[in-house]
């Protein structure tokens, strides 16, 4: 690849100084016509364009957003949700030629990368994402002056700007249809209880039992991962007849689609033995077998959204909360009647096989990593 043409190429073509060709290029007055013409002809001759670093310091703005992730990569990478939502923000920045900043880190590190960002002068504005409870991050975003918004619950974002959904409609549709179905003991495998939209979203299946008349079944730690959906499944799996789950909600479709393998595995017919329930409605749901029932967020929507919110935040200091529509179930072949009897016994060989294999989650410690996403 040739050497990017820079302005002292345009000005050497045309045989005027550069700043001029600055003149020229800037559609600033104070050059002949001819002047004006011979350059930027040289300009197109070469195949000049303006730098968009270049643009952006001479306008005092970064023309790039943050989004810094306190999660393991294998994490970012397993989850379906990250690639749909970066997706979505893309589709805002691509089409004036804005960046995303990509960082990923530790949360030791967190305090530390907003701050750099900062000092380094190498965003406008940051969307802050997997909000935690007494989460210190919109504290300190106003104390950097760094104009960010939360992307959920706005209950937690101190008073910055939040573009979040409602999730109890899908969680209560699930629950309600189950219970037509003549699902009494319905389980939960909920995500890290840290974070604030996976507490709402168990507080949804809570709410959703209590207005069905159910009550709670078991609730188990999934992590948001397959592995810990795997494993909360074998869990439930092994309770006694008269206690074990005919349905699982899970908390999003990758501990949900390990937990539907996991009842296969174990003999069990999904969903004439187990109903599973997932979240997010991830490309994948569908082509499971059967198609994973989940509930509908519109990942790659949000991400836009938190963009223009953004935006507004930038340009005027702040901007309204952003209420996106609420989660909805998509009804799939993973959902069906109640078994018409009391669930059937793991059979134990097939348990012991399967626990065998059971994926051991660790625990990396990674360096902070930083990727710049450019839009061409």
């Amino acid at each position: 690849m040739g050497r990017r043409p820079t302005i002292a190429d345009v000005a050497k073509r045309a045989g005027v100084s550069r700043s001029s060709v600055s003149f020229a290029l800037n559609d600033r007055p104070g050059l002949a016509g001819e002047t004006r013409r011979r350059i930027l002809v040289a300009a197109e001759e070469l195949g000049w364009r303006p730098s968009r670093q270049a643009q952006a310091l001479s306008r005092g703005v970064a023309g790039a957003l943050g989004l810094v992730l306190a999660r393991d990569t294998d994490a970012i990478g397993a989850d379906p949700f990250f690639p749909a939502f970066i997706a979505g923000i893309e589709s805002v920045l691509a089409r004036r030629g804005d960046a995303l900043v990509l960082h990923v880190t530790e949360p030791a590190d967190e305090d530390a990368t907003y701050r750099r960002l900062v000092a380094d002068r190498r965003v406008d504005g940051v969307l802050l994402t997997d909000l935690r409870v007494d989460d210190p991050r919109p504290a300190l975003t106003g104390e950097l002056g760094l104009p960010a918004v939360v992307v959920g619950d706005p209950g937690g974002a101190g008073g910055l700007c939040a573009v979040g959904l409602d999730d109890r409609p899908a969680f209560a549709a699930a629950v309600r249809e189950l219970a037509a179905l003549g699902h009494r003991r319905i389980a939960h495998v909920a995500g890290p209880q840290e974070f604030r939209h996976a507490r709402r979203r168990r507080e949804s299946w809570e709410l959703a039992m209590r207005e069905a008349g159910l009550p709670e079944g078991p609730v188990l730690p999934g992590g948001f991962t397959a592995a810990g959906g795997a494993r909360a499944t074998r869990e439930l799996l092994a309770l006694a007849a008269d206690r074990r789950p005919t349905a699982v909600v899970y908390a999003n479709d990758l501990s949900a689609t390990a937990g539907l393998a996991v009842a296969q595995q174990f003999g069990l017919t999904v969903p004439g033995d187990l109903s599973v329930v997932g979240y997010d409605d991830t490309p994948l749901a569908e082509y499971t077998h059967p198609p994973l029932a989940s509930a509908r967020a519109d990942a790659l929507g949000w991400g836009a959204a938190a963009v223009r919110a953004l935006d507004e935040v930038i340009a005027n200091g702040r901007a309204d909360n952003v209420a996106l529509p609420p989660a909805e179930l998509v009804r799939r072949g993973s959902m069906g009647p109640a078994p018409s009897a009391d669930a059937p016994d793991v059979p134990r060989a097939t348990t012991e096989t399967t626990e065998t294999t059971e994926t051991t989650e660790t625990t990396e410690t990674t360096e902070t990593t930083e990727t710049t996403v450019r839009s061409e």
